[in-house]
């Protein structure tokens, strides 16, 4: 199984979509996955169910961001600049697959809101849509990790 699959695969297992990208990337670059769990658990549903970021988003920024920099170079201006292009990078190609790189958008509903949460559950959102976001925003990490 591709991390590709394996990100899916988690996040088809009960994790929410940050949980799955972070918990599947975050092993190669020293985080546990168990942490990257703890960590991730937060950001789901475009940051606590709000509809913001969307969760697959997050979690591939904190990849990045892992994948960029080590302990020692945290402060660094290079470090940092090199993060931000990357990230800049990822939701570009994001945005150029689904228009938005935040729940509300790509969803086309609210989860901030009950009503919202209610209409992604009973057009089955969760699996029907969001499964492709994961999915897409590791092949999208899979290609900037790997450039």
């Amino acid at each position: 199984m591709n991390r590709v699959e394996e990100a899916v695969s988690s996040f088809r297992q009960g994790s929410n979509c940050a949980q799955a990208i972070l918990a599947t990337y975050g092993t190669s670059y020293g985080i546990d996955r168990q942490l990257a769990l703890r960590l991730a658990m937060g950001l789901g549903g475009g940051m606590g169910r709000g509809g913001e970021v969307c969760g697959a988003v997050s979690g591939a920024v904190l990849t990045i961001g892992l994948k960029t920099s080590r302990e020692s170079d945290t402060q660094s201006r290079e470090v940092k600049e090199e993060t931000y292009h990357k990230v800049r990078e990822f939701f570009e190609k994001f945005k150029a697959l689904h228009g938005s790189v935040t729940c509300r958008g790509i969803l086309g509903c609210d989860l901030g809101t009950e009503e919202g949460q209610k209409e992604a559950r009973e057009k089955d959102l969760f699996s029907k849509v969001c499964t492709g976001f994961v999915a897409d925003a590791a092949r999208i990490l899979e290609e900037l990790l790997s450039a």
